[in-house]
Order: structure tokens, then sequence, then C-alpha cells
């Protein structure tokens, strides 16, 4: 049976529908009118064997950062339908992801209890036009709607775009891993029997 789930969101500032396969292929198809977000989430489908689709109408004449944002809430909101109870999941994963000169390190925990550390390179000598700190927010909204622990650390890095894409593909293989299932794991993967 596949786990899958369609969230859709509208507000004042975003319209957004997005469309999750947990047992996919890495089909993926993004439309949030931002290019290299569209990149990110394309690499982090794909590195995850997700079936994902993200549409997203968003302010972004204004700024990026509520289109960014929103589609963090509602893929977290997708991730948490269609993990559903959680029984018989992994719950961990991590992932080392090297791109160029930078290498990422990304553990998480589908614990249902929220939290995100994120810790990039200070300075990033080369900005880009989508900032990494900006990819932080869109990881701070998925962590936090999805019930998932996630610690992000770029160990270095030098250029923007390598930074953001070392994230997502690491993030897309670690999530990966947590959501398989274990059929040895008959119940939630917890000694309390509740995630």
């Amino acid at each position: 049976m596949e786990r899958r789930a369609v969230v859709e969101r509208k507000t004042g500032e975003t319209d957004i529908r997005v469309s999750w396969n947990l047992d996919g292929s890495g089909k993926a198809r993004m439309a949030t009118g931002i290019p290299f977000f569209d990149h990110m989430l394309t690499l982090f489908a794909v590195h995850g064997c997700f079936d994902l689709e993200v549409d997203c109408k968003g302010d972004i004449d204004i700024d990026w950062h509520h289109s960014v944002e929103d589609v963090g809430i509602v893929m977290g909101d997708v991730l948490a339908e269609a993990l559903g109870s959680r029984k018989g999941l992994v719950r961990y994963g991590d992932s080392v992801v090297p791109m160029d000169e930078t290498l990422c390190r990304v553990a998480l925990d589908l614990s249902n209890r929220p939290f995100l550390v994120c810790r990039l390179p200070d300075p990033i000598r080369c900005p880009g036009p989508f900032d990494p700190y900006l990819a932080k927010e869109f990881l701070r909204a998925f962590s936090l709607r999805s019930g998932m622990t996630l610690h992000i650390d770029v160990v270095y890095g030098e250029n923007s775009h390598h930074i953001v894409e070392a994230m997502f593909k690491a993030l897309g293989r670690a999530l990966d891993k947590a959501v398989r299932l274990d059929p040895r794991v008959t119940g939630v993967p917890s000694t309390k029997g509740l995630l």
C-alpha cells in the first residue's frame, strides 16, 4: 500500500497544493515560481525516491520568503498525513553529502517532537540569489509541521548554491531512510508506545 497524501492551503500570500507519495521512485514536478527552489525540491524528491508535486502561487513580486516558508508548512502537513500512525517506521535517518567544496550532514527523527538545528558556515563567501538562510526558513516550517527533529550541519562550504544543494540532497536521503517500514516493528518505534 502506497503512503501518499495531498494537502492544499490558501492564504492572502500563497495558494499551495502538494501531493506526495512516500513510496515513489523520484518523480518530481515543481512549480513555485522560484526556479532555484524548484530545482532544490526536485533534488530532494529524486534523492529521496519520493514522488512529489508542488504547486505554489505566491507574492514573489514582493519577496520569496512567504512562498518558501509556506511550501515548508504544506510539505510538513503532507508528510505528517502520509505517515499516518507512524507504525512500523524505521523512524531515524541520516546522510552525509559532499557537493564540491561543501560537506553537509543531516540526522533526523520522526519523533513528533519538532526541533530544528541548522548550522551554516560563517561567512558564506559566494552568495547567490537564493540565500541559505531562506532555505533555513523552509526547513524550520517543514520540521515543525511534520513533527520532525531535524539537525543539519553544513560542516564547511563557500558557495551558497553548493551549500543549499547539499542540504536538500542530504535531507532527501536521510528522510528516505527514516520513512521506510521495518517488518520487525509491529507498532510505533518507541518504548512509550506513542510518537
